[in-house]
């Protein structure tokens, strides 16, 4: 869907000028870049579309199927690989790039999976995570209050309401047995990257840039941010 709206645009550019910040007098065709969990291959697209060497991983083969299928003609043009997030099967320093999207809160080891990626970053490597407190409503009070206000504001306004679907209730439950669910973040994950020697800062308004109108409303009380780490 996101490849059929402005959000591909939005998400092209976002990452095009993330990467140029850190690399501006390198092409794109020099970097290689790691899309972590690319699921359906939103970012292994547009990454690939930019002009970058682009490996995208998913642990799961039918997922990695429906991202090259959404890749259409650009699909032999990206590294597709089966791989586990927490373990990486890329000798150090391979990348200069990794990014991933709405993983890290699904990982049961997620500190085992920085060190995974800041191990495979190159020396001034750039780590780009976008991710969001999605599940924290289940564990506080005051973010389940939040969370119903989405639900009502969505509602009133007559957008569709992204949290509901005969998925979400396994999704609730695999977000109640993931560690960083009821952990804050992006705090956390500074000291993580911090801990692992990167430079690491948090941009919380990021999502002002990327999100469409809808998505706006539906995830105001959980608001996209962005870890850049630096090796």
């Amino acid at each position: 869907m996101e490849l059929s709206t402005e959000q591909r645009t939005k998400w092209r550019e976002c990452l095009r000028d993330e990467v140029a910040k850190q690399f501006p007098n390198r092409a794109p065709q020099e970097l290689r870049v790691l899309e972590v969990g690319t699921g359906p291959g939103f970012f292994a697209i547009l990454l690939c579309e930019l002009g970058y060497d682009v490996t995208a991983i998913d642990l799961t083969p039918a997922m990695l199927a429906e991202a090259k299928k959404n890749a259409g003609t650009l699909a032999d043009e990206i590294h597709w690989m089966e791989m586990n997030a927490e373990a990486l099967d890329f000798a150090d320093g391979s990348f200069d790039v990794v990014v991933s999207r709405n993983l890290t809160w699904n990982l049961p080891h997620p500190v085992q999976a920085y060190a995974e990626w800041a191990r495979v970053l190159r020396p001034g490597g750039l780590l780009l995570n976008f991710d969001a407190n999605w599940y924290s409503y289940l564990f506080d009070d005051d973010a389940r209050r939040a969370y119903d206000r989405d639900r009502a504001n969505s509602a009133e306004q007559g957008v569709g309401d992204q949290n509901v679907g005969e998925n979400f209730d396994v999704m609730e439950g695999i977000a109640r047995r993931m560690p960083l669910s009821n952990i804050r973040r992006p705090a956390w994950d500074l000291r993580q990257l911090h801990a692992l020697g990167l430079d690491a800062e948090a941009d919380e308004t990021v999502w002002r840039c990327v999100w469409s109108e809808e998505e706006k409303l539906n995830f105001a009380s959980t608001p996209l941010f962005v870890i850049r780490g630096i090796k």
